[in-house]
């Protein structure tokens, strides 16, 4: 059997102010299989942002040091909708990778300045209160709101993966990346987030990928990924339905059966197709998702 991977680890972010452990704040989920190829699965559940950087490091070089290459799913967008870099004057995801990264100040006690930066990108972009939008009242500014926007202007609401998820009736928890405050949000998350990427990334040290960004479109197999130890991509658990466990909160149960999913089809050698290009994809659409708007692996 040809399995891509040896480990699954999922990893359900949060925007949570202060330390913060259960529900609403971040879960990390492993699955791995003993020596017998049988699968066991552990959670944690790191009070910080900070803490769940450090133990993602640990986490991978333990299984890097078991000989797993591992996958890792992010439940946060890993790109803006079409045309926001160029707006900010940069070009591609990679340079507003390093836009967040240098803007984006996130403490070991979780305090951040996601607002002031969504505010930042608004002057920059449209010099008013759109496209990012959402706040506490205590945060809005003459460049963001609490309220939504009339309009977005020039700016789609929704990713094209966003929009494909949504056809196929997954459109229940689905939220625009511009809103930046209430429940089930993703802004503040991919704010925060993209950071944490960047650095487990290059802690591996040339041996991660993400993709589609890094790998382009395509079935991956042991020559695609020769030299990788690591392949980072976005997820939406909402793909992976399930029933909790007694007690269970719901960031724990999403973790945990995303990780199950796609264990269960990395064993029936159906994993591998799913970083192919969706057939439905245009060249036009599928060079937008790899130079800037990213994808969802499984939509």
């Amino acid at each position: 059997m040809a399995r891509l991977f040896g480990a699954y680890v999922i990893v359900d972010w949060s925007a949570a102010e202060g330390k913060k452990t259960g529900e609403s704040s971040v879960w990390i989920g492993v699955m791995k299989r003993d020596v017998r190829f049988r699968l066991s699965y552990e959670g944690h559940n790191p009070a910080t942002r900070a803490e769940a950087v450090a133990l993602l490091k640990t986490l991978l070089a333990d299984l890097h040091k078991r000989g797993d290459r591992v996958f890792v799913g992010f439940d946060f967008n890993f790109g803006f909708p079409r045309g926001t870099a160029a707006k900010l004057g940069l070009e591609g995801w990679a340079q507003m990778w390093d836009f967040l990264v240098k803007n984006v100040v996130d403490k070991p006690d979780n305090t951040n300045n996601r607002f002031a930066v969504a505010a930042k990108m608004n002057r920059l972009m449209t010099d008013e209160t759109y496209p990012f939008w959402g706040c506490p009242k205590s945060a809005a500014q003459k460049w963001l709101s609490t309220l939504k926007p009339a309009s977005y202007g020039d700016f789609p609401e929704f990713r094209l993966t966003e929009e494909a998820a949504r056809k196929l009736g997954k459109s229940s928890q689905a939220k625009s990346v511009w809103q930046m405050h209430g429940a089930g949000v993703v802004g503040g998350q991919t704010l925060l987030g993209i950071p944490a990427v960047r650095a487990v990334k290059t802690a591996l040290d040339g041996k991660a990928v993400i993709w589609p960004f890094d790998t382009g479109f395509g079935a991956l197999n042991e020559e695609t990924l020769d030299g990788v130890n690591t392949v980072l991509a976005e997820i939406y658990p909402s793909l992976y339905p399930g029933v909790a466990e007694p007690g269970e909160v719901k960031d724990a149960t999403q973790v945990r059966l995303t990780a199950t999913a796609l264990a269960e089809l990395d064993d029936k050698d159906a994993l591998a197709a799913k970083f192919a290009a969706p057939a439905h994809l245009n060249a036009d659409e599928a060079a937008i998702a790899l130079g800037e708007e990213g994808w969802i692996l499984g939509v």
